[in-house]
């Protein structure tokens, strides 16, 4: 998909953070952005926006049905809302788990199950989805997040395989740390995980706008893993080269946190 490809763009979670950075970087490039969001408040101020709880099949409905009526169909979908979270596994409860996997997984199941149809039928457009470097590489602590991130990489595997012959693709994005108001409403049961995914947020470089440019770049490219940042490259190249470098790395952070 090139950049003359991509006129109509939903995005949803587009009320801050990395949803806001892309709906951003594609209105600058004339794109038409369809911004959805949970609080309709953070994207009130977006030409076309729709309040959308991604784990209401209504709301999916009513998105598609708005980008039908307006649009004809839409060229880009980015399944980009989500929650944090994790924990140890004998801290972080069994309605954590449950949490992050009834938003970060089923959410985007209940937005694909309503648009892969609208894709078929136009047999065009691509769908992006934002997993996390916690998809290919699982750190202690965070076992929730890393399975529900790892089964959003193979559910967009299998998307791009189900959808190549109708002239749809599918990238998953996985980036590491950056700084956004992700943690604002982590309240798992594990509060020293929790200190140091937000001491890990706060202390990056990279900004939301950072990782949006890379993943724009990326779909323009039709990647179909784009990881748009040198620590998240670096870490997963660590784990492919080198298996008890990265087993030792990941088990002295394991035991760090024990210790706190």
């Amino acid at each position: 998909m090139t950049s003359t490809d991509t006129k109509r763009v939903l995005i949803t979670g587009a009320g801050s953070g990395l949803g806001a950075a892309l709906a951003d970087a594609y209105q600058s490039r004339g794109a038409r952005v369809f911004a959805t969001d949970r609080d309709p408040a953070g994207v009130g101020s977006r030409t076309h926006h729709l309040a959308l709880d991604i784990t209401s099949p209504d709301d999916w409905s009513a998105a598609r049905d708005w980008v039908e009526r307006n649009w004809g169909g839409v060229d880009l979908l980015v399944n980009n809302a989500g929650i944090a979270g994790g924990g140890r596994l004998d801290v972080a409860g069994v309605d954590e788990w449950r949490t992050l996997f009834e938003i970060n997984l089923f959410g985007m199941v209940a937005g694909l199950t309503e648009f892969v149809p609208l894709f078929k039928r136009q047999q065009s457009g691509r769908i992006v989805n934002v997993a996390s470097l916690a998809g290919f590489v699982h750190p202690g602590g965070m076992g929730a997040y890393n399975a529900v991130k790892a089964a959003v990489v193979a559910l967009s595997e299998t998307t791009g395989h189900e959808l190549a012959e109708y002239g749809v693709g599918c990238s998953v994005v996985a980036p590491s740390y950056f700084q956004t108001n992700l943690m604002n409403d982590v309240a798992g049961a594990d509060s020293a995980l929790t200190e140091v995914m937000r001491s890990l947020v706060e202390g990056s470089r990279l900004t939301a706008a950072d990782i949006a440019a890379a993943v724009v770049e990326g779909v323009e490219r039709g990647e179909e893993i784009i990881v748009p940042d040198d620590a998240a490259r670096a870490a997963i190249a660590l784990k492919a080269d080198d298996r008890a470098g990265y087993n030792a790395v990941m088990r002295r952070q394991a035991a760090k946190l024990n210790r706190q």
